[in-house]
């Protein structure tokens, strides 16, 4: 077997994977675990950026910069989602005026 081939055929496998690890998750956990997989991405940007800045190959650099890019979008995501997340189960404060009237 070929290297391509066995690259294509981990990835292929990855992908079948996640998205049956990521269907089996029910929609209550899923926020919450995406903020304990923020750092599984930051460390996925970290190695992308390692690997890209060590390339000579153009086809490498160039998917090393898309891996960045979508490594980045998804960090960036999923603090988003997280702060969302905080923010909808945290308490509500109540508007200055009423908090200094009740003083």
């Amino acid at each position: 077997m070929s290297e391509p081939v066995a690259w294509l055929t981990i990835f292929v496998l990855s992908v079948a994977v996640g998205i049956e690890v990521i269907a089996k998750v029910s929609s209550t956990l899923h926020t919450p675990l995406m903020s304990g997989a923020n750092a599984i991405h930051g460390v996925i940007l970290l190695g992308a950026v390692i690997v890209t800045g060590t390339t000579e190959s153009t086809l490498a650099l160039v998917v090393g910069l898309v891996a960045i890019v979508l490594a980045a979008v998804n960090m960036a995501g999923g603090f988003v989602v997280t702060d969302r997340m905080l923010r909808m189960f945290g308490r509500r404060r109540r508007p200055r005026s009423e908090q200094e009237a009740g003083r």
